[in-house]
């Protein structure tokens, strides 16, 4: 396998997108946890949100994780922190949050992609960060948050 990036810039890649994939990891269980536990009158369509949006992140996980093979890493298990409990406004609240410090993380993963020269990384990553916006929008509307 042949690299046009230096060794030092491949781990780099790496490591920033294993804190992806810690993210997108505690995104998944995040979400499914809420799926299980949602309770009230309009819990039907907010858990229906809820794993509609799990799935997108799993998508995203498969991304990171395959990146992070090709460029000769290995992508790790360990999570970010994952919130639980509350009410549903709680937790689409809690959801929103994480959309929020995803988006952050990546657009910082991006400018340093920017730096590298890797072309490759930072355009999956502004393709996943459109889809984490949208998500942040899907809450923020949920939630009748004013911009």
């Amino acid at each position: 396998m042949s690299f046009l990036m230096s060794k030092a810039d491949r781990e780099k890649i790496i490591k920033a997108l294993n804190i992806d994939v810690g993210l997108e990891l505690g995104a998944i269980i995040q979400y499914i946890h809420h799926e299980w536990t949602a309770e009230g009158l309009e819990s039907p369509e907010i858990i229906d949100l809820f794993e509609k949006i799990s799935k997108d992140e799993m998508k995203h996980l498969e991304r990171f994780a395959e990146r992070i093979v090709y460029l000769g890493g290995i992508p790790t298990t360990k999570l970010s922190p994952v919130k639980t409990g509350g009410n549903i406004k709680k937790m689409m609240q809690d959801d929103l949050a994480g959309e929020n410090n995803a988006i952050k993380v990546y657009k910082e993963h991006i400018k340093l992609c920017e730096k590298i020269g890797d072309t490759t990384t930072r355009l999956m990553l502004e393709e996943i960060v459109s889809e984490e916006e949208g998500h942040a929008d899907t809450w923020e509307t949920t939630l009748a948050i004013k911009k």
